[in-house]
């Protein structure tokens, strides 16, 4: 059990611990806003992710820093705008030549500094590079089980999805290397076996967190689950078990992994010195349609700065330590670096940080130091740079464009069809009042009461622009077939050739 000592600093109260807690950190893949049964969905099976609401503190105003997966990961890894480590536009693929700097420093670098057992299980997706040189064993995880791309960046025509020789749904990436199962810096699967993918990253996980808690050694766990990201997929132990068909299966068989989680933590009676944290990289691929995942009541999906596309449910759990609530205070998963550092103690690296400590928030009820939330699109041009900014409780659009991720729905703005647009004076929204984004308070010209607004977030707009720093984009490094992972390096015909026997 943590121990808790208050020293008096000022008129606030520092805690600090005995023993360094135990961290989960659950990330879910293209998971909507209204995807889950606590965040509103009516036909969702999400019992434990529920529960865990309902035992801490939900967010309804959490955000990512990217509509699409690498720039978000490597924001939530480094505390930083993905701007800065030079992870965009858009994403890495199995044959591209960059990957997550490793000068970047990440969270499980930080906490190894204090003596953290530190593990990645899923989607990496921050660079694979020559001989693996942007492996998250390069970036501070001890141990890594998992894929270092996306899932459907692979063939799945021929893959079995769910039970039964149920084909996967979709193509993918026809053209890639199978997909690989990596553990650590060696592939064991090739190509993956996605019905028993689940039980096997479960099983390590288990196996993890009780020779840590064993070795009495603070451990992190990075689970950067492929739920629910096309193409959908689960184990016969959930499959047909979700009224929300194939997509609630993948979504209840994630839930179940957090429940298994959560199970062998009590187990460990390590539950009230561990931190679990939940959200998600970035809106629903509403493409998908009906396997694409819900935004709820919020405008748009994937690759969109509405907020339907970086808008995140997000759960922050600690027994005991964690007031059980709902709050509308800002957060960001830049926010995770440094609030990680100072619950544990560690130092924070020596470079430009854009997130902020919520530990007084989470722990004490403070108000969140956050105020203001920039958007960038996934296409980031050092010209355009932000396309919205939120100040408070208001956001304005200065460029808008819909996005092929987020086709299919009824509004046109969010169709690959909206094309980019300068908006002077910007569109401005009361994300209180009106979160869905439908009416522009600008319409009709600025309102006296709103003059000072308009001036604040410009100005809060133009300072920020002026300290990026914009890292060399590592994505435009461009691509080496060569460079694609493949367990038999010396077959042919590659990519084709390129499995192995379980």
């Amino acid at each position: 059990m943590a121990v808790w000592i208050f020293i008096v600093v000022g008129f606030f109260l520092q805690p600090v611990f005995s023993n360094h807690p135990n961290i989960i950190l659950i990330f879910a893949d293209d998971l909507g806003y209204g995807d889950l049964g606590c965040y509103g969905h009516p036909t969702s099976l999400t019992p434990n992710l529920d529960w865990m609401a309902s035992r801490g503190l939900r967010f309804k105003d959490f955000y990512s820093t990217a509509a699409v997966c690498s720039p978000s990961r490597a924001s939530l890894l480094t505390g930083r705008y993905q701007t800065r480590s030079g992870v965009y536009p858009s994403v890495f693929f199995p044959s591209s030549r960059g990957g997550l700097p490793l000068s970047e420093v990440t969270i499980a670098e930080v906490l190894q500094s204090q003596g953290y057992e530190t593990a990645i299980i899923g989607k990496w997706h921050l660079g694979f590079g020559l001989n693996g040189t942007f492996l998250p064993t390069r970036q501070g995880f001890q141990h890594f089980l998992g894929v270092p791309f996306s899932h459907d960046q692979g063939p799945c025509r021929t893959l079995t999805c769910f039970p039964l020789n149920t084909q996967c749904y979709g193509t993918c990436d026809i053209g890639e290397a199978p997909l690989p199962v990596f553990l650590n810096e060696e592939i064991i699967q090739q190509p993956v076996n996605f019905t028993g993918l689940i039980p096997m990253y479960l099983e390590f996980s288990k196996s993890f967190i009780n020779k840590a808690v064993n070795d009495k050694k603070p451990y992190f766990l990075y689970y950067a689950a492929h739920h629910t990201h096309y193409p959908q997929f689960a184990s016969a132990k959930y499959t047909g078990s979700s009224p929300r068909g194939r997509y609630g299966d993948a979504l209840l068989e994630f839930d179940g992994s957090i429940g298994e989680l959560l199970q062998t933590v009590r187990e460990s009676g390590t539950l009230d010195n561990t931190l679990i944290f939940f959200t998600s990289d970035n809106g629903p691929e509403t493409m998908r349609m009906e396997r694409g995942g819900s935004s709820g009541h919020l405008k748009c999906g994937k690759s969109t700065t509405y907020e339907g596309g970086m808008r995140e449910p997000a759960i922050a759990y600690w027994e005991g330590k964690i007031k059980p609530g709902v709050t509308s205070e800002l957060g960001s998963i830049l926010d995770i670096l440094p609030t990680l550092a100072a619950l544990t103690g560690a130092p924070l690296p020596n470079v430009t940080l854009d997130g902020y400590d919520l530990s007084e928030f989470l722990l004490l009820g403070h108000k969140s130091p956050r105020n203001t939330i920039h958007y960038y699109p996934p296409s980031i041009d050092p010209k355009t740079g932000i396309f919205a900014l939120r100040v408070g409780k208001y956001k304005a659009h200065f460029y808008t464009q819909g996005a092929f991720h987020s086709e299919t729905t009824p509004d046109p703005d969010c169709r690959i069809t909206a094309l980019l647009t300068a908006h002077d004076p910007p569109l401005l929204f009361d994300l209180h009042l009106d979160p869905a984004e439908n009416y522009n308070l600008l319409n009709r010209g600025i309102p006296t009461d709103l003059a000072p607004v308009l001036h604040e977030i410009l100005q809060t707009r133009d300072q920020f622009e002026s300290s990026m720093e914009y890292g060399e984009s590592q994505i435009n490094l461009g691509t080496d077939t060569s460079l694609r992972p493949c367990c038999n390096p010396e077959c042919t015909p590659k990519p084709s050739c390129c499995q192995c026997k379980n």
